[in-house]
């Protein structure tokens, strides 16, 4: 079977919640996330608001905004919908029910007479009257809600939750097709850092690590400009969110959030509980979690899907990691660190490096969907090839067959960089790069040294807007997480804590995958439907 040929295709099989670090990040000298990283992942219509025939929404009731004055004009904008061809020309959405326009933010709440920015909105028009709207964000931080809407419009228009809930996606500021888009480097410099190994793990070698993570903040800044860097996190989406609730003519939402997006319904129902009618976070991120020790159980998770896809795929004739599950992990390591230094030849002139060669890995370890193409990547591996592994990365990287990359990459790095505090103090870098690579042995390259380097946001031109921190969402109605046993980017126990700060319904789901609500299991898709459109909370202790 062929790979999907691009992220919006692959969503489709699975959602790209957190981006996977490549063994955690560039703590282990290899890749692009970072330790910081797990910081992340229906109201009555107001009076005037119309049936979802119209083309233009209605100005929404004065009262659905919670504020007057400079922000008013904001929450009572009109969203100008249109075709969704210029956003998603890829089509396979139903093009009668899908409708694209923009809704304009202030990029600075506290000036709202400033620079604003604008967000692309992709909404699916209920079947039906819509009495509310049912607003998704798909992960990241850097997913885009256009995309994934596009990916899952055709399959959530048979559903009945779409009778009477418009579904919206958006692209959050600096995602996506929202503008200022989030751009700090060139296709050719992001080719040239996945091309190098970065595993030396000497004074000098940590060194030049630094200094390229230090060059991507400088970078930022120069393209996008401070006052715009310090206004891209959590904090501020939230309160977009807010204003596009307003302008959508609703007192209330409803929310579906995967992954980093349970961060955002997370903050959201802090801030505004009572605007909040029902909310499904999947995936959970904890939000009051240490940033270290929550990075070695989110690598900890990949072992353990990698330890799943092992045991799957050593039942399997001709099998790269052969018929010992035990000795996967090292069979693993000797068909990967010979990459070091050596790309292996591809039908594209980059080759596969080492880091593709784990990010390819990591990127099929999301899904149960994508092992065969993990399967058939270390099979060629094993014959002197490496072009599956080096598509699965580029899926991953967002980077297309043209060389074009999305701008996903540096939107999830400005993003996590004002999410949350930078890791900076040696001793803590030395240790977490030792506990790594126990966490993740497939991933460790042999050459520890005990020293480990500080990533992007150790250097970034803008101070964090939000801190870890246990929720208080006082007049929160009961909201549902729904936690996933073996989940390789968010640990189940991140689900367990996220629902008990929300005081909310935990569902469990018993598999392994990164999220997997309205993936076609009914056991968790009927009751989260009924939950909501009328409310009827999931039974306490469901399992699925």
């Amino acid at each position: 079977m062929p790979l999907p040929t691009s992220p919006v295709e692959s969503s489709r099989r699975h959602r790209r919640g957190l981006r996977w670090s490549v063994l955690a990040a560039v703590l282990l000298l290899a890749g692009c996330a970072s330790t910081s990283t797990q910081r992340f992942d229906q109201g009555a219509p107001v009076a005037g608001s119309t049936s979802n025939g119209s083309d233009t929404s209605v100005a929404p009731d004065p009262s659905a905004a919670p504020v007057g004055g400079p922000l008013g004009r904001f929450y009572g904008q009109r969203i100008a919908w249109g075709s969704c061809a210029e956003f998603a020309p890829d089509g396979g959405y139903p093009a009668q029910r899908s409708q694209c326009g923009r809704l304009t933010v202030p990029v600075d709440y506290a000036d709202p007479s400033g620079a604003t920015a604008s967000l692309a909105v992709f909404r699916l028009k209920a079947a039906d009257r819509a009495t509310g709207i049912l607003l998704t964000n798909p992960g990241g931080p850097g997913g885009s809600g256009v995309d994934f809407m596009a990916s899952v419009a055709s399959d959530f228009a048979d559903r009945d939750v779409s009778r009477t809930l418009d579904i919206v996606g958006f692209d959050p500021r600096g995602v996506g097709r929202s503008t200022p888009q989030i751009r700090c480097r060139t296709d050719a410099e992001r080719d040239a850092v996945r091309a190098r190994d970065w595993v030396d793990t000497s004074p000098a070698g940590i060194a030049a690590v630094e200094k390229r993570n230090a060059a991507v903040g400088s970078a930022c800044a120069r393209q996008m400009g401070g006052d715009f860097l310090a206004h891209v996190g959590t904090a501020d989406v939230i309160a977009d969110m807010d204003v596009l609730r307003g302008a959508l003519g609703y007192e209330q939402l409803n929310y579906l959030g995967y992954s980093y997006g349970t961060l955002i319904g997370a903050d959201y129902a802090e801030r505004f509980p009572t605007r909040v009618r029902a909310m499904v976070n999947d995936g959970a991120v904890d939000p009051s979690a240490d940033p270290v020790a929550d990075v070695v159980a989110q690598t900890a998770g990949f072992q353990r899907a990698f330890d799943g896809f092992a045991a799957d795929c050593v039942t399997r004739r001709g099998c790269a990691l052969g018929t010992d599950p035990a000795r996967a992990t090292a069979r693993y390591q000797e068909l990967t660190r010979p990459l070091i230094g050596r790309p292996a030849p591809t039908t594209d002139p980059r080759g596969l490096s080492y880091g593709d060669a784990l990010t390819g890995t990591g990127q099929a370890l999301y899904s149960k969907n994508l092992w065969r193409y993990l399967r058939d990547g270390l099979a060629e591996v094993a014959g002197g090839r490496g072009d599956t592994l080096l598509r699965l990365a580029d899926l991953y990287e967002g980077r297309d067959r043209s060389g074009r990359y999305d701008n996903s990459a540096d939107a999830f790095t400005a993003i996590r960089c004002v999410d949350g505090p930078p890791i900076t103090d040696r001793a803590t870098l030395d240790r977490l790069d030792t506990d790594l690579r126990r966490a993740a042995p497939f991933r460790d390259d042999g050459r520890g040294t005990g020293r480990g380097s500080a990533d992007e946001c150790a250097f970034w031109p803008v101070p964090p807007t939000s801190q870890p921190h246990r929720i208080a969402a006082a007049g929160l109605p009961t909201t549902v997480v729904v936690s996933t046993t073996d989940d390789p980017a968010t640990p189940y126990a991140a689900g367990v804590s996220l629902a008990g700060q929300l005081g909310a319904r935990l569902m469990t789901f018993r598999g392994t995958q990164h999220t997997a609500s309205f993936e076609g299991n009914t056991c968790l898709d009927d009751p989260l439907t009924k939950y909501l459109v009328d409310l009827t909370l999931p039974p306490l202790g469901a399992t699925c």
